[in-house]
């Protein structure tokens, strides 16, 4: 038996796509997080951030199932989401409805604006992402003090990190610099911050230069995954931080090594305000996974 995947990647974040959508629903049995760490790897497997799997829902058009790079469980990827919305609809065949797609993630159910689509071909998608959890018990983190978190000190590697927490579904603690991201040891920095004590479900690391009130440059260190091109959530966790210590306006450009995303929240008057995210998402190839190399029967 083989597996047919799609190969999706939304700014240089990349997923291997499986449908287990309707009669495809066995391929749910199979074990996708022990395989994720063979499949992902870029020199012995197909290579990937992680692994999306479509399955079914009653709550929405289609749940989408994130599987962290080591095999780790992930509750929202932004990139992803865009991908498989744009596989929802070109290659599954379920249309918006007045121009919205609802998926259920790990983050509870969100929606794919796509309004301005002037066909069933998708190569750009706005994605209503949810609001920012901002209390110390929804990022969560150990912290003492009162919510937004703006200001919370952890010690690595001898230096200490003034860090901003939030979550989109998804823990991320991001940190302001002036330092050149692109020459910050994030490989040696953002595992020791992802596995700190005192983020107790682990975190994402963003590193963040403010070049303009509506541009930022960041560089992330993905929780189960390592250094990626890009990375949706975390883009949307960087443009609220920077939102709540006053760095930045209502929307701005977040530049990320894979290419730009644009980010809105205006919520300094709500913080229940929905992030919004735009930005690219598109299909690299397709192929075949040899469930008997994997293992699977």
């Amino acid at each position: 038996m083989s597996i047919p995947f799609l190969k999706v990647q939304g700014a240089g974040n990349d997923f291997l796509l499986i449908d287990a959508l309707g009669e495809n629903a066995h391929l749910n049995e199979i074990d996708w997080s022990g395989l994720a760490p063979r499949i992902c790897d870029r020199h012995f497997g197909v290579g990937a951030d992680g692994i999306l799997i479509a399955q079914d829902t009653d709550v929405a058009e289609a749940r989408m199932v994130i599987v962290n790079a080591d095999g780790s469980d992930g509750e929202m990827c932004g990139n992803g989401f865009r991908c498989f919305t744009k596989y929802l609809i070109e290659r599954a065949g379920i249309m918006p409805t007045d121009g919205a797609l609802a998926i259920e993630t790990g983050a509870g159910v969100l929606h794919a604006d796509l309004s301005n689509a002037t066909s069933e071909l998708v190569d750009r998608v706005r994605v209503d992402m949810g609001r920012a959890w901002l209390q110390a018990d929804e990022v969560p983190v150990i912290h003492e003090g009162p919510a937004p978190i703006l200001h919370h000190t952890v010690e690595v590697d001898g230096r200490r990190f003034d860090l901003t927490c939030v979550s989109m579904g998804n823990p991320h603690a991001v940190w302001f610099t002036e330092d050149e991201v692109d020459d910050f040891p994030l490989t040696e920095i953002g595992p020791l911050i992802e596995t700190h004590p005192d983020f107790p479900r682990k975190t994402n690391v963003e590193i963040v230069n403010v070049l303009a009130r509506d541009h930022l440059k960041m560089r992330v260190w993905e929780r189960g995954v390592g250094i990626t091109l890009a990375c949706g959530s975390g883009a949307c966790a960087v443009l609220v931080a920077a939102r709540l210590r006053g760095l930045c306006d209502a929307s701005a450009i977040v530049s990320l090594p894979g290419g730009d995303l644009e980010i809105a929240w205006d919520g300094l008057d709500d913080l229940s305000a929905s992030v919004y995210m735009t930005g690219p998402a598109s299909f690299s190839y397709e192929g075949q996974l040899d469930a008997h190399l994997l293992g699977v029967t």
